[in-house]
Protein backbone atom coordinates (compact mmCIF):
# COMPACT_ATOMS: atom_id res chain seq x y z
CA UNK A 1 0.00 0.00 0.00
CA UNK A 2 1.62 3.40 -0.92
CA UNK A 3 0.72 6.26 1.35
CA UNK A 4 0.94 10.01 -0.29
CA UNK A 5 0.38 13.10 1.66
CA UNK A 6 -0.21 16.53 0.23
CA UNK A 7 -0.44 19.92 2.20
CA UNK A 8 -2.65 22.20 0.02
CA UNK A 9 -3.53 25.37 2.44
CA UNK A 10 -6.96 25.96 0.72
CA UNK A 11 -8.29 23.19 2.02
CA UNK A 12 -10.53 23.74 5.49
CA UNK A 13 -10.53 20.36 6.43
CA UNK A 14 -8.89 16.97 5.52
CA UNK A 15 -9.50 15.08 2.63
CA UNK A 16 -8.91 11.50 2.25
CA UNK A 17 -9.12 9.61 -1.09
CA UNK A 18 -8.09 6.03 -0.99
CA UNK A 19 -7.60 5.33 -5.40
CA UNK A 20 -7.48 1.18 -5.71
CA UNK A 21 -8.33 -1.39 -8.48
CA UNK A 22 -10.66 -3.21 -6.33
CA UNK A 23 -12.40 -3.19 -2.75
CA UNK A 24 -10.37 -5.52 -0.80
CA UNK A 25 -11.04 -6.12 3.46
CA UNK A 26 -8.20 -4.16 3.84
CA UNK A 27 -9.63 -1.14 2.25
CA UNK A 28 -13.07 -1.26 4.04
CA UNK A 29 -11.32 -2.23 7.34
CA UNK A 30 -9.09 1.27 6.38
CA UNK A 31 -12.51 3.06 5.99
CA UNK A 32 -14.30 1.74 8.84
CA UNK A 33 -10.81 2.79 11.06
CA UNK A 34 -10.63 6.50 9.54
CA UNK A 35 -14.96 7.25 9.77
CA UNK A 36 -14.81 5.77 13.59
CA UNK A 37 -16.33 8.74 15.33
CA UNK A 38 -16.33 7.28 18.58
CA UNK A 39 -12.94 7.43 20.53
CA UNK A 40 -11.60 3.55 21.30
CA UNK A 41 -10.96 4.21 24.63
CA UNK A 42 -10.85 1.21 27.37
CA UNK A 43 -11.50 2.19 31.26
CA UNK A 44 -10.40 -0.62 33.99
CA UNK A 45 -10.85 0.23 37.75
CA UNK A 46 -8.42 -0.29 40.43
CA UNK A 47 -10.87 -0.91 43.21
CA UNK A 48 -12.79 2.05 43.19
CA UNK A 49 -10.60 3.70 41.06
CA UNK A 50 -11.35 4.29 37.17
CA UNK A 51 -8.00 4.43 35.12
CA UNK A 52 -8.14 5.25 31.21
CA UNK A 53 -5.79 2.33 29.75
CA UNK A 54 -3.29 2.81 27.13
CA UNK A 55 -3.35 0.54 24.45
CA UNK A 56 0.50 0.16 24.24
CA UNK A 57 0.41 -0.75 27.54
CA UNK A 58 -1.87 -3.77 27.95
CA UNK A 59 -0.21 -6.84 27.90
CA UNK A 60 -3.32 -9.36 28.24
CA UNK A 61 -6.89 -9.50 28.52
CA UNK A 62 -8.01 -12.16 29.94
CA UNK A 63 -11.87 -13.67 31.62
CA UNK A 64 -12.20 -15.31 35.06
CA UNK A 65 -15.38 -16.17 37.09
CA UNK A 66 -17.00 -14.63 34.87
CA UNK A 67 -15.33 -11.18 35.03
CA UNK A 68 -12.95 -9.57 31.90
CA UNK A 69 -9.70 -8.33 33.49
CA UNK A 70 -7.04 -6.59 32.00
CA UNK A 71 -3.13 -6.84 32.89
CA UNK A 72 -0.97 -4.27 32.28
CA UNK A 73 2.59 -2.79 32.87
CA UNK A 74 1.23 -0.55 35.30
CA UNK A 75 -1.05 -3.80 37.20
CA UNK A 76 -4.65 -5.54 36.41
CA UNK A 77 -7.56 -4.03 35.96
CA UNK A 78 -11.28 -5.05 36.15
CA UNK A 79 -13.13 -4.15 32.50
CA UNK A 80 -17.01 -3.84 32.00
CA UNK A 81 -17.05 -4.95 28.24
CA UNK A 82 -17.23 -8.36 27.33
CA UNK A 83 -14.16 -9.99 25.07
CA UNK A 84 -16.28 -9.36 21.90
CA UNK A 85 -17.07 -6.19 22.20
CA UNK A 86 -12.82 -5.42 23.54
CA UNK A 87 -11.92 -7.03 20.43
CA UNK A 88 -13.46 -4.73 18.27
CA UNK A 89 -11.95 -1.54 20.38
CA UNK A 90 -8.46 -3.12 20.33
CA UNK A 91 -5.73 -1.89 17.46
CA UNK A 92 -6.14 -5.07 15.12
CA UNK A 93 -2.37 -5.33 13.92
CA UNK A 94 -1.43 -5.55 18.26
CA UNK A 95 -3.64 -7.53 19.51
CA UNK A 96 -5.33 -11.39 18.61
CA UNK A 97 -7.48 -13.40 20.46
CA UNK A 98 -5.79 -16.94 21.31
CA UNK A 99 -8.57 -18.95 23.07
CA UNK A 100 -12.15 -18.03 23.90
CA UNK A 101 -11.34 -16.23 27.22
CA UNK A 102 -7.58 -14.56 26.21
CA UNK A 103 -6.68 -11.57 24.09
CA UNK A 104 -2.77 -11.28 23.56
CA UNK A 105 -0.87 -8.22 22.96
CA UNK A 106 1.55 -9.54 20.40
CA UNK A 107 4.03 -6.36 20.61
CA UNK A 108 4.44 -7.95 24.17
CA UNK A 109 5.01 -11.96 23.13
CA UNK A 110 8.28 -12.99 24.08
CA UNK A 111 8.21 -16.10 22.26
CA UNK A 112 5.63 -18.75 20.58
CA UNK A 113 6.22 -22.48 21.68
CA UNK A 114 5.45 -24.75 19.03
CA UNK A 115 6.65 -28.00 20.74
CA UNK A 116 3.62 -28.52 22.60
CA UNK A 117 1.48 -31.15 20.31
CA UNK A 118 -1.57 -29.42 18.82
CA UNK A 119 -1.17 -26.49 21.15
CA UNK A 120 1.20 -23.15 20.96
CA UNK A 121 2.49 -21.72 24.25
CA UNK A 122 2.99 -18.16 24.17
CA UNK A 123 5.60 -16.48 26.54
CA UNK A 124 4.61 -12.58 27.81
CA UNK A 125 6.96 -9.75 28.93
CA UNK A 126 5.78 -10.20 32.24
CA UNK A 127 6.82 -13.64 32.81
CA UNK A 128 3.25 -14.96 32.43
CA UNK A 129 2.37 -17.95 29.75
CA UNK A 130 -0.74 -18.29 28.36
CA UNK A 131 -1.59 -21.36 25.78
CA UNK A 132 -3.48 -21.07 22.22
CA UNK A 133 -6.30 -23.12 22.01
CA UNK A 134 -6.78 -25.65 19.17
CA UNK A 135 -9.09 -23.40 17.58
CA UNK A 136 -7.27 -20.19 17.42
CA UNK A 137 -3.36 -22.62 16.23
CA UNK A 138 -4.20 -22.01 12.70
CA UNK A 139 -5.35 -18.34 13.14
CA UNK A 140 -1.78 -18.15 15.12
CA UNK A 141 0.02 -19.56 12.58
CA UNK A 142 -1.31 -17.34 9.80
CA UNK A 143 -0.51 -14.25 11.47
CA UNK A 144 3.30 -15.91 12.50
CA UNK A 145 3.42 -16.88 8.65
CA UNK A 146 4.06 -20.21 9.64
Amino acid sequence: MEIEVKIDDSLTCPKIIILTNKMTAEIKQLIEKLSSADPQVLCGFQGETLAILDQNTIIRIYTASGKVYATTESGEYLLRLRLYELENRLDKNSFVRISNSEIVNLKKVLSFDLSFAGTICVSLSDGTSSYVSRRYVNKIKKILGI
